[in-house]
């Protein structure tokens, strides 16, 4: 059976210098980044075993550890793609004109998203997701790294609100951190997870 592995960087750790510092990127894709690809593929180990022995008396606890692990995987693999030493600027195409009808302007957006994760209260993300029941772009908050989101929507936009991500550099200061990201993020990485979500159409069936 397939297991999860710890996705290859797409730039080098110093790459995003001086928006986010070499050491940090080390530290967080190594260890933080490994420790979730570690901690889905233990936990499905460990639901294996307790499929074998027919005792479910700890299976609450094993379905919140690979949620928080798995999902802590897919955010932060995302997350890698969604910037590039390149990045910044704004979207065009469809990807503009979508943001511009569901939240009225780029800058508008911009404005909640960033709100939405200089707030995550504790540990958490913002995200700009697609939402497949009403077709529309939507902003959510990630708590820890699930809950408080639509069921079945699409990350397309990430960003990293953990203290891991920025604390080395930026101290408490998490508005500064966040401020940084829009200069790095890759739109055409964004634009092309956004048409991969459309596609898909909706696959929730209404009565």
């Amino acid at each position: 059976m397939a297991v999860y592995t710890l996705p290859d960087m797409p730039y080098d750790y110093g790459a995003l210098e001086p928006a986010m510092s070499g050491e940090i990127l080390e530290l967080h894709h190594g260890k933080h980044h490994a420790a979730y690809v570690k901690g889905s593929n233990d936990t499905l180990d460990q639901l294996a075993e307790v499929r074998d022995k027919g005792d479910y008396a700890a299976l609450v606890g094993l379905e919140k550890t690979l949620a928080f692990n798995l999902s802590g995987h897919v955010l932060h693999s995302i997350f890698w793609r969604n910037l590039s030493p390149d990045g910044g600027d704004r979207p065009d195409g469809e990807l503009a004109a979508a943001i511009d009808e569901h939240f009225g302007s780029f800058d508008a957006f911009a404005g909640q998203l960033s709100a939405a994760t200089k707030g995550v209260q504790g540990s958490g993300w913002g995200v700009l997701a697609w939402e497949p029941l009403g077709q529309r772009l939507l902003v959510e908050q990630v708590y820890d790294h699930h809950g408080n989101v639509g069921q079945a929507t699409t990350p397309v936009l990430v960003f990293d609100a953990w203290e891991h991500a920025y604390y080395l550099q930026y101290r408490n200061v998490r508005p500064d951190y966040v401020d940084r990201l829009w200069g790095l993020v890759d739109w055409s990485d964004v634009a092309s997870r956004f048409t991969a979500a459309r596609s898909v159409g909706n696959p929730i069936r209404q009565p």
